[in-house]
């Protein structure tokens, strides 16, 4: 005769607990792989958009008098651009703990009046180092009067770092927002800036960094989801069926 522990074997394995185990085990894996898909998505975006900014790269240089133009500027992002214009020194600003070869120090910013226009465009120069023992002691950076004629880059304003409190004034400043500077000073400012490249003789460095929109992070994501996925059904056929006591062989031994 059968033993009777042997004929509700089945109701034992495959009981309440085993299908709420089940079901849970499908909703996460299920959410991880739709975590996963959504990383990789998101890392077809930026890549799209990276190779967007690497072809506004490669196109011919701009010449500023497009700028006044251009709107908000936004389409011209990346591009190389060729000004001419007069440099209005005493509205320059030292942005603070901005690093350039592993060094702490500060980004040089100085309006640059378009020749022949009303425009007026926010210049990221170049870096200088930080004195250590006087924050205050800022390096002399030569500014040349008249018109002069530089190459650049159109990107974004300067990227914000954290603040402690209070609104940046003064020479030297953590951030500066260009609307509001545009109100400090009463300059039609562009609302895009220009990131100075080549040598002017001005000894500033000019190491910018490469635009990058992040892609391999999401690719990273996506990985650790998939895993994770993966995971989960390994854990669950381990227990629920690799390592799941027989009830079979407890019941012969009965």
């Amino acid at each position: 005769m059968r033993n009777s522990a042997s004929l509700d074997y089945p109701a034992r394995r495959f009981g309440l607990r085993f299908w709420l185990l089940t079901l849970a085990t499908l909703l996460g894996v299920a959410l991880t792989l739709s975590l996963g898909r959504w990383q990789l998505a998101r890392a077809a975006e930026k890549e799209a958009l990276q190779a967007a900014i690497d072809a506004q790269g490669q196109l011919p240089a701009l010449d500023g008098a497009v700028l006044p133009a251009s709107g908000d500027g936004q389409a011209l992002l990346h591009r190389a651009v060729r000004l001419r214009g007069l440099w209005l020194p005493e509205r320059t600003v030292f942005l603070d703990n901005r690093q350039m070869r592993g060094q702490p120090g500060f980004y040089v910013l100085t309006p640059l009046a378009l020749e022949n226009s009303p425009v007026v465009v926010l210049v990221q120069r170049g870096w200088v180092p930080r004195n250590f023992e006087d924050r205050t002691a800022l390096a002399p950076v030569p500014t040349p009067a008249g018109i002069v004629e530089i190459q650049g880059r159109i990107v974004p304003p300067p990227s914000r770092l954290y603040e402690f409190a209070g609104e940046d004034r003064g020479t030297i400043r953590q951030n500066l927002d260009l609307p509001a500077f545009a109100l400090e000073t009463g300059l039609p400012l562009w609302p895009q800036s220009v990131q100075q490249t080549g040598d002017d003789g001005t000894a500033l460095l000019r190491e910018w960094p490469v635009p990058r929109t992040g892609v391999e992070k999401h690719y990273g994501y996506a990985f650790q989801w998939f895993a994770l996925a993966a995971l989960l059904t390994g854990l669950y056929v381990w227990f629920q069926f690799v390592r799941r006591p027989s009830v079979r062989r407890i019941a012969r031994r009965g």
